[in-house]
């Protein structure tokens, strides 16, 4: 019974292994409109949105805030979408911010 009750908890660096794969998924999926060009404007309404509200999820406080705006921009507006902007709020949060 003892063995049943044990908490397992996972160490914080696969937290950060995890949203950095998230990320770069995301940042690919934000990036799959340039495959069918009429098709790119209908994806990025859609993602958009998504993609603020993911950055704001993902990453909390400030950082979250300040990412899902930026996201949100960058996905809604032509010709600027190609920005891995996931990616960079990971660089932002655990390399330049260095938070656990």
């Amino acid at each position: 019974m003892a063995e049943e009750a044990q908490i397992i908890t996972k160490p914080k660096t696969s937290s950060k292994k995890s949203k950095l794969l998230l990320s770069i998924l995301f940042d690919l999926i934000g990036m799959l409109s340039y495959i069918v060009p009429l098709f790119a404007e209908i994806t990025d309404v859609i993602w958009a949105p998504i993609s603020g509200l993911l950055l704001l999820y993902m990453y909390k406080g400030m950082t979250g805030k300040v990412a899902g705006i930026i996201g949100f921009i960058e996905e809604a507006f032509p010709f600027i979408d190609f920005i891995p902007t996931f990616t960079i709020t990971w660089i932002y949060q655990y390399v330049i911010k260095k938070e656990e």
